[in-house]
């Protein structure tokens, strides 16, 4: 099986290619923008595979996008290419327009074209899986609440109204040309190659450099966490085995308040790191709040029992197992985090990755 993976060089993207690759006889395109969150150094480890390929691409080039289904032939489209920074898109929300939108737009009709000129066998194995986000709910009312797959659409933010308004487009593409679908929307993921801006990564680093530790509000907001690597294994399951039309919610059972998840990654510090930066006498002291996101979400819980039901998936990582290996895998690779932070890996994928275009 060929699967055409847009975004692959993303944090969940990359986790998803390097599933298939190393679990799976199946090949990978991955095509990916690579904008400042695509890393391909997180895929150094398949990016020699005679299965696997990557070509730059931006997924609003319609262009592109039709060279690229002629040349590759994919029997499915796993689409996880998106702005998803919620901060950026609030300080700038035309990006998250531009692609999240427009691009899955430019990608459903790309798909479109080349799946109706299909033969009838390869026409109806066809998958077309767009990966979203339990943003897209909005903020859970009641504390004993949880997101399904039925909770209606309520977005706060740009980025999530963005994700919203393409999961929409999806639904509309199967109920309206028969275009064959599946969706599903993931909780918060944390684990290893997660781009600095992101929560956790963010507090690991801060603390080994004697930064502070922002805390937005109080730190009550509540999130559920997603160890990357049983997200990957959620995807990859769904778009092989679940039927047309079907949308699954993908959670970590792991519902933390912000506040104590960076106070978890302190504790885990203390022992995993004990030679702090100077001045520091403990990692908590370096705990700053500063004024709340605007629009901030309360709270995000996802039932994932549809998921569990329907295709036997449940995490493997409980959120203290994953958050140490996601510690632990910081600390070991503190060259990858150099490289990021500098923005040196720019330079890496231009050196390594100018002959590995599709």
């Amino acid at each position: 099986m060929k699967l055409l993976v847009t975004g692959g060089a993303g944090f969940i993207g990359s986790a998803v290619v390097r599933h298939i690759i190393n679990n799976t006889a199946h090949s990978v395109l991955n095509v990916d923008k690579l904008t400042y969150a695509g890393n391909l150094e997180s895929l150094a480890s398949v990016a020699e595979h005679q299965r696997y390929q990557f070509s730059q691409t931006d997924i609003c080039d319609r262009t592109a996008l039709d060279e690229l289904f002629s040349n590759f032939q994919p029997d499915v489209v796993m689409h996880l290419a998106a702005e998803s920074h919620v901060d950026r898109s609030i300080t700038g929300s035309a990006d998250f327009i531009q692609t999240n939108i427009v691009g899955t737009y430019q990608l459903l009709e790309a798909a479109r074209q080349y799946w109706n000129n299909l033969d009838d066998d390869k026409k109806q194995a066809f998958r077309f899986h767009h990966i979203s986000t339990d943003e897209v709910y909005g903020d859970l009312e009641g504390i004993e609440d949880l997101f399904t797959e039925t909770t209606s659409y309520a977005p706060s933010s740009p980025y999530s109204a963005s994700k919203a308004s393409s999961d929409h487009l999806v639904r509309a593409w199967h109920r309206t040309y028969g275009l064959p679908v599946v969706l599903t929307n993931c909780s918060n993921n944390y684990g290893p190659y997660h781009f600095p801006e992101k929560l956790i990564p963010l507090v690991i680093l801060n603390a080994l450099a004697g930064k502070p530790l922002p805390v937005y509000g109080n730190g009550a907001q509540i999130r559920d966490w997603l160890f990357v690597e049983d997200h990957a294994r959620a995807l990859y399951l769904v778009v092989t085995e679940a039927k047309v039309g079907e949308t699954y919610n993908i959670g970590g059972h792991n519902e933390q308040k912000n506040i104590d998840v960076v106070k978890s990654i302190c504790q885990l510090l203390e022992e995993l790191a004990p030679n702090k930066p100077q001045g520091v006498v403990n990692y908590q002291d370096l705990i700053t709040y500063v004024t709340d996101r605007p629009g901030h979400d309360l709270r995000y819980a996802i039932d994932a029992s549809k998921i569990k039901q329907d295709l036997g998936w449940v995490p493997l990582e409980t959120f203290e197992t994953g958050l140490r290996r996601t510690v632990q895998w910081y600390l070991d690779n503190q060259d990858w985090v150099q490289r990021v932070q500098s923005g040196e890996y720019q330079n890496w994928v231009k050196q390594q990755y100018q002959t590995k275009q599709a």
